[in-house]
């Protein structure tokens, strides 16, 4: 008997199969890019995804071969990776706000020449706060609190790990692209287009992970946290895909042109940047405190009918707030829009 245990945990499941061939072609891919790269980044990149997708292939392998994966009550475990890894691209991004502090302080220390230089080091200190930091800190908590509302196990037992690393991957990528002077120069959306769409892979991935979790769930109801963090993963993807689109210069160069140009293209940036923070920033996080403030308080929420209209009222009014960002820049006069004509 034991050794029949033995047999189905050491046997390798499809999904395994199909993750360690995608990771292969990836790399393969990127192999091929890092050998015809027409400039240094693109080179460097390269070779940091066939790296990461080879790294990859030998932990599906390892884990698979020894039986290692633990399918019995929630999945806790990567929620512990997703909180230590928070924690360290909280202090890596809190350090570099003080280098810059201390560049507009003392502007000797701002290397015009140098990978250090605030034109360079400003994206990435706020990238790192948003996206490094709150992201694996809205990550992590929607793994444990859409298992608990829903008393239910993470869907999946590759995917969520994916969505993990494949995070950790997009992080490097944009953090090390910044330094090296890679940006479109996007506020908040500053990636290439390399980066930009193994973010969205990792990013529906994730939508998936979470949809899968709920659909499977123990209780009637979804739990109000549930409603943020959905609206939060849909409406970033929304984002992120309306104000990346661009056009690359070649699959080998890392550099591409924007889709927009002009006001339009000014419009997509602010309508993107005000619900990077309306959406990431505030309805993930009001997912987190729908969840833990109770939790701690040991109190229920007040009024449930009341949480579900603060949720459709923030839904409905914050996505269309981004052009006050506009003001006085590139945005067409107000009163020419939709006031008498000019004389």
């Amino acid at each position: 008997m034991a050794g029949h245990q033995t047999e189905a945990q050491t046997k390798m499941p499809l999904s395994a199969w199909g993750m360690i061939v995608a990771l292969g072609a990836g790399s393969l891919y990127w192999i091929i890019i890092a050998i015809y790269a027409l400039d240094t980044p693109m080179r460097f990149h390269a070779l940091l995804f066939a790296a990461a997708f080879i790294a990859g292939i030998a932990v599906l392998g390892d884990t698979a071969s020894n039986g290692k994966a633990d399918k019995r009550g929630y999945n806790n475990r990567i929620v512990k990776y997703g909180v230590v890894a928070s924690v360290f691209w909280g202090v890596v991004g809190f350090l570099v706000g003080v280098v810059i502090a201390f560049q507009l302080a003392f502007p000797q220390l701002n290397f015009d020449t140098s990978f250090l230089n605030f034109g360079r080091m400003r994206p990435l200190h706020t990238s790192a706060v948003i996206f490094a930091f709150g992201g694996n800190v809205l990550i992590a908590t929607s793994f444990w609190v859409v298992q608990r509302t829903s008393r239910a196990r993470l869907a999946g037992d590759i995917a969520p790990w994916f969505v993990f690393w494949g995070y950790q991957l997009f992080i490097v990528i944009a953090a090390t692209g910044y330094l090296m002077g890679v940006t479109q120069s996007r506020e908040y959306a500053e990636p290439e287009w390399y980066a930009d769409i193994w973010l969205t892979i990792v990013w529906v991935t994730y939508l998936l992970v979470f949809l899968g979790t709920l659909a499977k769930r123990r209780e009637p109801h979804i739990y109000v946290a549930n409603w943020f963090y959905l609206a939060f993963i849909v409406t970033i993807a929304m984002l992120h895909l309306g104000n990346n689109m661009s056009v690359p210069v070649s699959i080998f160069s890392s550099k591409s042109v924007a889709l927009f140009s002009g006001t339009q293209d000014a419009l997509i940036q602010w309508w993107y940047g005000h619900n990077a923070v309306g959406f990431f920033l505030t309805a993930g996080f009001l997912g987190i405190m729908y969840y833990f403030v109770p939790k701690r308080a040991e109190r229920p929420v007040y009024s449930y009918r009341l949480s579900i209209i603060h949720f459709w009222a923030l839904i409905f009014l914050y996505i269309w707030a981004g052009p006050h960002h506009l003001h006085y820049t590139a945005l067409p006069y107000g009163r020419r829009l939709w006031g008498p004509p000019s004389p």
